[in-house]
């Protein structure tokens, strides 16, 4: 029922303990969450059993992942993950993806997709049925999706795969695989700071036109091309590609053991951010001596005294193979579960630079040809990194009920382990010789993560509950590059500045649910205890301002949820977050000054979110109403800039035609997005420790995303 477009984040908005946001209506260009207070960057996602975060910095995509049509379960743990979950940086809870099984019978879908800001769509969805004896079945989709962005020039292209097979071998052995492929390119949406919405509105974006563009060659004179400010927005774009492929082999072993075994594979290639940089014809490394200072003359003029505006950005390589293995046993009342799960991820982190024409188009939006490149012909670089990390966890789990299954009582542990490799090659990144040096840091982080639930029947229609378990996030690949102050070179040796930690959290949860034929209602109080959390801050024992861990917090709140059944055809869904999150310690930004953050309300953690879906629904028609309110919140951890309380709803409704000759099921759907054309704002992230100047501690400045204006799509759809 939600926009053919939408995203992982936008179908989760109305869950308990749930803050997200969009970038856009369609969901086309991202967006972000956070859930207790964690980060996306703090979650653990997995698609049909395989991680995908980023495995260096931990960063989640959810326009890349599936076509929502092929979603058949969406799951949210706001606590701690499942036993088995494969994350190494999951201190916040998990949210977990299963696309939908290919159909039994033989069938086609097409949807066409048409909206506000030239949105178009095409869905088209074939599934086999069954063959081969009913033995085998396989679906395979393709979509095209485009809009242009809702301030600025520029837009959004997507085209995904998703395909699917099934294979029962015998009644004792099925074996099912996936393969989703995403390729999009997408125009960044500009964030504004308060000053910048004061000064220039609302739909202020980046710049339109490439002026003053390239100057016109003079030898023997220094030229700096400066470019447009704020920056041409054909060089600030994000281009990517992503491939998930796993198979899963499901083998009964004995009439109470199964086997599960599950290979993966997760690629990722793209660039994002701004690409527009003034590069000086002499900011080249010299491969022989270890220094930049080379000269290289890009605009042909036979000097090297310019500066000449090139398309420079970060691009990121990853090859990401993984297995899980499990043996699962029923034996009386208890359900045993023992496995293990190793991936090896390689993650190359580059910065090449291309020409730029004179119209501002780069030769290459993709940054993979045409290199700028040295004297020596070895292609320039803003960072040059190269992370292996090798993960492992071995994990058990016992679920077992008593009096006479009222009772059940799960048990379990994970013991994870993570090495991070990290490889710095020389590179133009920075004056240090850190970006100079080749260097290669290798640590390792380890945990025993338990964990222990309990729920009660206290009747056919009431339960009580209560979880705890330990959360664990290794630190990101950055933590040990040249951008982060944590090495030192001695000698030709790569020294840690600091010791960092992972950073871990218990999650507890207490609650009781209630279910009858009517309504569904649980409530939840929660805590959260978060140690070693990982920031940038001023290492007193160093004295240098490092990635390191910056104390503490804790986070405490009650999440209501409820909903109907259908009566005379309405039915309501309702949630309710009431939290509290609380820094405990002071953090130290210089040898002299230190931030009175204790106490303080933790960044992107609204006090209260509120959920509202009414729903009428008979025969071929459907009608929804969404609404969320999302508290008031803080953007830095001096809570010295507020995010004022917002409220925003959308409106769906569709209606079910007869057959009509070889199309079956015809459909037309409305979606609007922000009914009520609401203006907020969201924080682009939540590491601005101060807005305002405290002693010598500067004021920082953050940067918002705005809300979209209302939109509206319309989508007709059949089966054939």
């Amino acid at each position: 029922k939600d926009l053919a477009t939408s995203n992982t984040y936008q179908a989760l908005s109305l869950l308990p303990g749930v803050n997200t946001f969009n970038h856009d209506a369609t969901g086309l260009f991202g967006g972000g969450l956070t859930i207790r207070g964690f980060n996306s960057d703090q979650l653990g996602f997995t698609i049909n059993g395989v991680p995908v975060n980023d495995s260096g910095n931990y960063a989640v995509f959810p326009q890349e992942y599936t076509d929502q049509e092929n979603v058949c379960t969406q799951t949210l743990a706001q606590g701690a993950p499942d036993v088995e979950s494969p994350h190494i940086g999951a201190t916040g809870g998990s949210i977990g993806i299963i696309t939908c099984d290919p159909e039994d019978k033989h069938r086609g879908r097409f949807t066409q997709t048409l909206g506000e800001r030239n949105l178009s769509r095409t869905f088209l969805r074939v599934d086999s049925g069954r063959f081969l004896d009913n033995k085998a079945k396989v679906f395979v989709s393709l979509s095209h999706s485009s809009a242009d962005k809702w301030k600025g020039e520029g837009g959004a292209k997507r085209d995904h795969l998703d395909t699917a097979f099934s294979f029962d071998l015998s009644s004792n052995v099925r074996i099912v695989g996936s393969l989703l492929y995403n390729r999009a390119v997408n125009n960044n949406i500009g964030t504004v700071s308060i000053a910048q919405l004061n000064t220039f509105g609302y739909n202020y974006d980046f710049s339109s036109t490439f002026t003053p563009g390239h100057l016109t060659p003079v030898g023997g004179t220094a030229q700096k091309e400066v470019g447009p400010s704020p920056q041409f927005y054909k060089l600030a774009i994000n281009p990517f590609e992503n491939a998930i492929g796993s198979i899963s082999a499901v083998v009964r072993l004995a009439e109470s053991t199964q086997l599960k075994v599950q290979p993966y594979m997760w690629y990722g290639y793209g660039t994002g951010g701004v690409q527009q940089r003034a590069l000086s014809e002499t900011a080249f490394l010299n491969t022989a001596t270890g220094r930049t200072g080379a000269g290289r003359d890009l605009n042909g003029d036979g000097d090297t005294l310019d500066s000449i505006i090139v398309a420079n950005s970060s691009v990121t390589k990853t090859n990401r193979p993984g297995v899980t293995a499990e043996v699962s046993h029923l034996i009386g009342s208890h359900s045993i579960k023992l496995g293990v799960w190793y991936e090896r991820a390689q993650h190359k982190q580059t910065g090449p630079a291309v020409a730029v024409d004179a119209n501002g188009n780069p030769a290459d939006l993709w940054l993979r040809d045409g290199h700028i490149t040295r004297p020596d012909g070895s292609d320039f670089n803003s960072r040059n990194w190269l992370t292996i990390s090798p993960a492992y966890q071995a994990y058990f789990s016992d679920q077992f009920s008593f009096m006479n299954d009222r009772g059940l009582l799960q048990f379990g542990a994970r013991a994870l382990n993570i090495t991070r490799k990290f490889t710095n090659f020389p590179n133009e990144g920075g004056s240090t010789i850190n970006f100079n040096s080749q260097y290669t840091v290798e640590k390792k982080f380890n945990d025993v993560l338990p964990q222990l639930g309990a729920r009660f029947n206290i009747d056919r229609e009431q339960q009580v509950f209560a979880n705890v378990g330990k959360n664990f996030r290794a630190p990101p690949n950055f933590a040990f590059a040249p951008t982060n102050g944590n090495v030192t070179i001695t000698n030709g040796v790569a020294v840690l500045t600091g010791d960092i930690k992972a950073e871990t959290s218990i999650n507890t949860d207490i609650g009781y649910r209630l279910q009858t034929k009517a309504i569904t209602f649980s409530a939840t109080a929660f805590q959260v205890n978060f140690t070693d959390r990982q920031a940038t801050a001023f290492d007193p024992n160093t004295l240098k301002s490092i990635y390191t861990n910056a104390g503490k917090a804790r986070t405490r709140g009650v999440e209501l949820e409820a909903g109907t059944t259908p009566i005379n055809g309405w039915s309501l869904y309702g949630s309710l977050t009431v939290q509290q999150s609380k820094v405990l310690n002071d953090i130290r930004t210089s040898a002299t000054a230190v931030l009175p953050t204790t106490g303080k309300h933790f960044a992107l953690t609204p006090r209260t979110m509120a959920g509202l879906a009414l729903q009428y629904s008979d025969g071929p028609l459907y009608a929804r109403l969404k609404a969320k309110h999302t508290g008031n919140q803080y953007a830095t951890l001096m809570n010295d800039e507020e995010v004022p309380s917002y409220m925003t709803a959308d409106f769906d409704a569709g209606y079910k035609f007869s057959d009509m000759a070889f199309m079956k099921n015809p459909m037309i759907r409305l979606n609007v997005s922000n009914l009520g054309n609401t203006k907020y704002r969201n924080p682009s992230s939540g590491t601005v420790l101060n807005a305002t100047a405290v002693g010598t501690q500067a004021a920082g400045t953050v940067f918002y995303y705005l809300g979209a204006p209302r939109f509206f799509s319309v989508s007709l759809s059949a089966d054939f």
